[in-house]
């Protein structure tokens, strides 16, 4: 038996994959990065742990072709300072493509990301179940959503009949429902409707959040736990009350 039959191949490293991702998408309508700034800061402060690590991508299709340069030093600058990870462009002309290549950003295609809309709730790839309502007005997901998983219903409510798993996450502009256990993360009201509620049958979060108001885990007391519960807020107050 020659030397090389005996010689067993390495294991593998790693692999290559395709994957699909769904990831938030800040359109410029214009090139004022201060009105970008003060704009950006407000929807922070609503809801800051929906952009801490976020990674997001830069989408130039609403620029006309005579608005100019991109100040993309300042852009992404702005947006790391926000706590976001500015991950590419989409759109945008030959010029602007190589100031952003410049700022080492990818130069995306339609086909890989998805703009959160009014019309269009968007959620993970992976979860063919998501059925938006007319003018996104609710989206229904009937699938579990796993760790790492993150689900936006733009422009109105979120149902889930399933469990929510740790480490995912669940944000809607109006009410989330969970009709299992919620483990992850939800963030209710997240163009600030103050408004917006929280309804679950097994409160496990790590995280809710009613329009930039949260409470964590550890701030939830024990006798909340394991039941049926909705949170609300209450003179700007995150109520959690048993239903």
């Amino acid at each position: 038996m020659s030397v090389s039959a005996q010689t067993s191949a390495p294991a593998a490293a790693f692999e290559l994959k395709a994957a699909g991702f769904t990831l938030p998408v800040i359109r410029l309508l214009g090139l004022d990065m201060d009105a970008v700034a003060e704009q950006l800061g407000i929807k922070v402060e609503q809801a800051p742990d929906f952009f801490h690590n976020t990674p997001v991508v830069i989408d130039l299709t609403g620029l006309t072709e005579a608005a100019g340069e991109v100040q993309f030093p300042l852009l992404v600058g702005l947006l790391r300072g926000y706590g976001m990870i500015p991950f590419g462009v989409r759109g945008g002309s030959q010029a602007q493509h190589t100031a952003a290549e410049a700022m080492e950003l990818a130069i995306l295609g339609d086909a890989l990301v998805r703009r959160a809309g009014p019309q269009a709730s968007s959620a993970s790839r992976s979860e063919p179940d998501a059925k938006p309502g007319p003018a996104g007005s609710f989206t229904l997901i009937t699938r579990p959503v796993r760790s790492g998983q993150r689900v936006y219903a733009a422009g109105g409510d979120l149902s889930v009949v399933a469990a929510v798993s740790a480490g995912a996450e669940l944000m809607a502009d109006g009410n989330i429902h969970v009709y299992g256990a919620l483990r992850g993360r939800a963030l209710a009201g997240m163009k600030g409707d103050t408004e917006a509620r929280i309804f679950c049958q097994n409160l496990e979060a790590e995280l809710v959040s009613v329009a930039g108001h949260y409470r964590v885990s550890e701030n939830i007391p024990s006798e909340l736990k394991g039941v049926p519960v909705q949170i609300f807020l209450d003179q700007k107050v995150l109520r959690i009350e048993k239903i």
